[in-house]
């Protein structure tokens, strides 16, 4: 598929680089975390309510993604609902859940640099409109290019300039 500029055509085709003295994609991900249960705290209740929240750990994120089968589609909120509803809890961190999304991404593109058969498959999440991701590693047309390979139509929309999975609706898992 050739995109126009605006669908994910800025972004670099490599995985984002870390700092001098940061913390490898791989130690961020296997960090020494437990999932805790929260209250919602005051100043977020008004975007996302009142209740048991849970943060997750990098690795139940990671975890969580690699249940998806090929060829299915998850977006970033059915991961947060499967993920709160196996702790019981009322929802999943969205900002936390996002962050470690990304170092799942992360980990998974320099695990396929290594040569390593089993990566976690982060392309198969997508925004909520089915949508790609443009902050992925490569961009959205990288994302485009791995689940084409799966068998998906990825289009143009015209109106935003960006790209999407067709009829990802389709597509969806519904984790068990």
């Amino acid at each position: 598929m050739t995109s126009s500029k605006g669908a994910g055509q800025q972004e670099k085709n490599s995985v984002m680089k870390k700092g001098k003295s940061s913390k490898s994609w791989r130690e961020k991900l296997e960090k020494k975390m437990e999932p805790k249960i929260v209250q919602v705290p005051d100043g977020w209740a008004a975007r996302i309510g009142h209740g048991r929240m849970l943060v997750p750990s990098p690795m139940l994120v990671d975890n969580t993604i690699r249940e998806i089968p090929e060829a299915k589609l998850a977006t970033v909120n059915t991961i947060r609902e499967k993920m709160a509803h196996d702790f019981n809890a009322d929802l999943a961190c969205p900002l936390t859940t996002g962050i470690f999304l990304n170092i799942a991404a992360n980990v998974a593109e320099e695990d396929k640099q290594h040569h390593k058969k089993h990566i976690t498959p982060y392309w198969r999440v997508v925004k909520e409109d089915g949508s790609l991701n443009t902050k992925y590693p490569g961009g959205a047309d990288q994302q485009a290019k791995y689940l084409k390979g799966e068998g998906l139509t990825i289009k143009v929309k015209e109106k935003k300039d960006k790209l999407y999975v067709k009829d990802f609706e389709n597509y969806l898992y519904t984790f068990g």
